[in-house]
């Protein structure tokens, strides 16, 4: 029987809230590619090394059906869990997935993203122009980190600006750590009807906007609004959260911040660096289909495998001093956004986001600062989604 590891590492060392679980190197070294014992008992695998991910991830031979799938991380669902929801991409097989991604693909063109560079321009300038005004304190989370990608996901459904303050403080209230469980289920819960109205209302009177362009397609009403949700959930939380710890890093790397106060021209690069070194989205899992060999081992039908984003991203192999924080560093090909199929759709949205609000940011509040000691940022440690729950900063004069 194969030696295996009994959990997934999933504790950061302390005082270190970047760096992967300090369990995932020793692991990657000795081989990219573990046996792995599940909290529900399946002995599955997990992969750690970014080659062996990155082949995973693109291979039709495994599968990214929900109820196919065994949770590495004790806490989570217990039992088989359910198919995904109506709508969710990221747990369909093809051709079903294929179906989707053709309707939603021509929608996230690289060009047609960065046609929307100026109007995060604007709503960005509009909350630091805010801030400024409420400061020199805020919450980064509550002021900038949420409501920028929020606006941004409202421009793309054709939110109409007499809904989108009750839009943001649903989407707000799911994420809210002071929330009660019930609190966060009512909001979803609110947030799915409000989100099936909308898409009602675009199949009646369509307008400029990416859910009024799929009214044209053969989905169904239930799809159409399944499809909004996805898309409010794949655009809002994430970018939300990279823009918060990202700012985090930042601040914890005060020369990596100086160099992109310098230079906003370095944005791009910026961006990759700290989508490589965050890893926010941690984990893919993957069911095999069929007996696949792998790295020399034997992944037979139905064993889960864990895929470590956040292992891979730091992998010597593929990148130079992998624990560095470097804006500097040609960061591309990193895994942050998945690979393969499963690919995020919107990820050119949320790089244009990301490379306009770091950059107008810094240069805004050249002091920007922590107002509290960073032991004290609170994390989002238990959810799929890695960030900050809030970030005190401030700025003005240091003496």
């Amino acid at each position: 029987m194969d030696q295996h590891v009994t959990a997934l590492p999933y504790e950061r060392p302390e005082g270190c809230p970047f760096d992967p679980p300090a369990g995932l190197a020793p692991l990657r070294e000795r081989e990219p590619l573990t046996r792995l014992r599940y909290p529900d008992g399946h002995l599955g695998w997990l992969a750690t090394g970014y080659a062996t991910v990155r082949a995973i991830a693109a291979d039709p031979r495994f599968s990214s059906r929900q109820e196919l799938m065994h949770f590495p991380i004790p806490g989570g669902p217990e039992g088989p869990l359910p198919p995904g929801t109506v709508g969710d991409m990221t747990a369909m097989d093809a051709p079903e997935h294929t179906r989707y991604r053709r309707l939603l693909a021509g929608k996230f063109t690289v060009r047609r993203m960065r046609q929307l560079t100026s109007r995060v321009e604007e709503i960005t300038a509009q909350h630091l122009d805010a801030m400024e005004r409420n400061g020199p304190a805020v919450d980064l989370v509550e002021a900038y980190a949420h409501p920028v990608p929020a606006l941004m996901i409202c421009e793309l459904l054709g939110v109409p600006e007499a809904d989108r303050e009750v839009f943001k403080r649903r989407a707000a209230a799911i994420s809210d750590p002071g929330s009660s469980l019930d609190e966060q289920v009512a909001a979803m819960t609110g947030l799915g009807e409000f989100v099936h109205e909308l898409a009602l209302a675009k199949r009646a009177h369509p307008t400029d906007d990416v859910l009024s362009d799929l009214t044209g397609s053969d989905l169904t009403d239930a799809e159409l609004a399944g499809v909004g949700s996805f898309l409010l959930a794949a655009g809002l939380d994430t970018t939300a959260n990279m823009l918060g710890l990202g700012t985090f890093a930042l601040l914890s790397h005060p020369e990596q911040a100086a160099a992109l106060r310098a230079d906003p021209g370095l944005a791009d690069q910026a961006v990759e660096e700290l989508l490589r070194h965050l890893s926010i989205v941690h984990t893919g899992i993957r069911t095999a289909l069929e007996d696949v060999e792998m790295d020399g081992r034997l992944i037979r039908a139905g064993e889960s495998v864990t895929l470590s984003v956040q292992a891979a991203n730091r992998d010597p192999a593929r990148f130079d001093d992998p624990d560095s924080l470097d804006l500097r560093r040609r960061a591309t090909g990193h895994l942050a956004f998945g690979h393969g199929i499963h690919q995020c759709l919107g990820q050119q949205l949320a790089r244009v986001e990301m490379r306009v609000a770091f950059p107008a940011l810094f240069t805004r509040f050249p002091t920007l600062r922590l107002a509290v000691p960073p032991e004290d940022v609170p994390l989002r440690g238990a959810m799929g989604i890695y960030g900050v729950r809030s970030l005190p900063v401030t700025w003005g004069p240091t003496g």
